[in-house]
């Protein structure tokens, strides 16, 4: 490259930066109208479920599990749904869903293909319950859970969906599971399409420097590697995420934790809490060894605020419930105008397997959607005028709550981080009414298959969700959102509840 050159491709590289990162909005404005894609302009927004590894639904084409996987979906979820019949789960879920075959009932289904790399499970199965020939023309009383009908079970029996099924999916799912004081950030080596989008150049160019960088995916890992130059005050090369959408709550855990092989320099990453792009930035420096693999714990209390390379002082620690983005950087400097003592200029390569949150209380990893009453057959003092159907005739519909109830216990008994939840008589109203949680299995009354939906996916990303039961039905006041934290927080967990 000639001198005269160089100016030009410093300014190209300059503004496909800022472009990238939506610094100047003008400026992507400008490119969607000559692209005439103007209509994509947010689509490219890394959303934070991406990231989280996939999550397996079972019971996937149900009233509440197709709400379930939609949810998911539109949050940027990597989906995977356990069914039968793939032709028909077509036809329920579309065309754009991972479907794979499998039953709960048949535990040699659930193997590598179904459960490989999951990070979490909803369960949603349940036997089939309709009205008995002739007691109505259609399902109408029996999808809106208001009405009364003569229900029968068709298909496979309580014992074998409810607790056998549910309990054989439980066992399989404890294999494959990730440790539960671990939250997966970025898994390298399964990369999907969003994380080749997501990660982008910010190096000292936009300093007036002249180093470069990239980021690009290998067979297991992914590799920030480039050139470091000090020339024109330069001296360094980095890599950063969009940010996320929405944030990435990491509350709960202790640190970030990074699987890299270097090149024995040392290395810095940021976590951000601000969407800013030029905003305070929590720094920690970790050495590499030369061809090695290492962890690299980072605890969020030695984070060092940082703004332009300089410590912020009287900055609150951060917030790890904010995370909107992160980075990583190769630099000739410290903090303060202090030196990196193990810099070289010149090439550098920096292998990453995987970026984790560790040390936490961790997070629920299999969701339950059971059933209020399981414990109410043969409560003594239970008055069955006053009870739901189901507990009314539970033993003529084959024991279906107290099975439940055993498949609830199969799932608390395992070790596995769990949320189960017990909605009450489920419609199919549009649901956005305020949420009504209870322990002790004593209310009654009627919920949306929709909100019940949105419980499920909110049960895998709040940490006070984590080995709790509840109840749950809807209120009467609409409302238009709902503060999921502090109603999981007026919870008990269950190993209290039992003392």
């Amino acid at each position: 490259m000639n001198s005269n050159n160089r100016p030009q491709s410093k300014l190209c590289r300059l503004l496909q930066t800022l472009t990238y990162f939506e610094v100047l909005p003008f400026l992507n404005w400008i490119q969607n109208i000559w692209t005439k894609n103007s209509s994509q302009t947010n689509q490219n927004q890394p959303q934070a479920g991406n990231l989280m590894g996939i999550i397996l639904v079972a019971g996937a084409t149900g009233g509440v599990g197709k709400r379930v996987v939609k949810k998911l979906l539109n949050q940027g979820y990597q989906v995977r749904c356990l069914v039968r019949d793939i032709d028909k789960a077509r036809t329920t879920l579309g065309d754009d869903v991972d479907l794979v075959i499998g039953d709960i009932t048949k535990p040699e289904t659930l193997n590598d293909l179904v459960m490989s790399n999951i990070q979490g499970v909803v369960c949603c199965t349940a036997v089939r319950v309709q009205p008995v020939e002739g007691d109505t023309p259609d399902r109408a009383k029996y999808n809106q859970g208001v009405k009364f009908f003569q229900p029968e079970i068709v298909g496979d029996t309580p014992e074998n969906v409810e607790y056998q099924g549910v309990k054989n999916l439980v066992t399989s799912a404890k294999r494959y599971l990730p440790n539960s004081d671990e939250k997966i950030i970025f898994d390298f080596t399964q990369p999907s399409a969003i994380m080749q989008d997501i990660w982008g150049a910010l190096d000292d160019i936009v300093m007036g420097g002249v180093s470069s960088s990239n980021f690009s995916f290998l067979e297991k890992t992914a590799l920030f590697a480039g050139n470091v130059s000090t020339e024109n005050s330069g001296g360094f090369a980095s890599v950063r995420t969009k940010n996320f959408t929405p944030v990435i709550n990491l509350s709960g855990f202790t640190g970030v934790r990074l699987r890299v092989k270097g090149d024995g320099q040392r290395y810095k990453i940021f976590l951000r809490t601000e969407s800013a792009w030029d905003g305070v930035g929590y720094s920690y420096s970790f050495d590499t060894v030369a061809n090695t693999w290492i962890d690299v714990n980072i605890p969020f209390v030695n984070l060092i605020p940082v703004f332009r390379a300089k410590t912020v002082k009287d900055s609150p620690q951060i917030d790890p419930s904010k995370i909107c983005s992160l980075q990583l950087m190769l630099s000739k400097f410290e903090y303060d105008g202090a030196l990196n003592p193990h810099f070289t200029p010149g090439a550098f390569g920096l292998e990453i397997e995987s970026i984790k949150a560790y040390g936490g209380e961790g997070l629920s990893k299999f969701v339950l959607v059971s059933s209020a009453g399981v414990t109410r057959p043969g409560r003594p003092g239970i008055n069955l005028e006053e009870e739901p159907p189901a507990v009314r005739l539970n033993d003529q519909l084959g024991g279906i709550l107290t099975w439940k109830l055993k498949g609830e216990d199969s799932l608390r008994n395992s070790g596995v981080p769990y949320t189960v939840i017990r909605p009450c008589a489920l419609t199919e109203t549009p649901g956005g009414k305020e949420i009504i949680f209870a322990q002790g299995d004593n209310i009654r009354g009627r919920i949306s298959r929709n909100d019940v939906a949105e419980l499920c996916v909110q049960s895998l990303q709040q940490p006070q969700a984590k080995n709790i039961t509840l109840e749950v039905k809807e209120g009467e006041n609409n409302i238009t959102s709902i503060d999921w934290s502090q109603q999981f927080s007026q919870l008990q967990r269950d190993s209290v509840l039992t003392k």
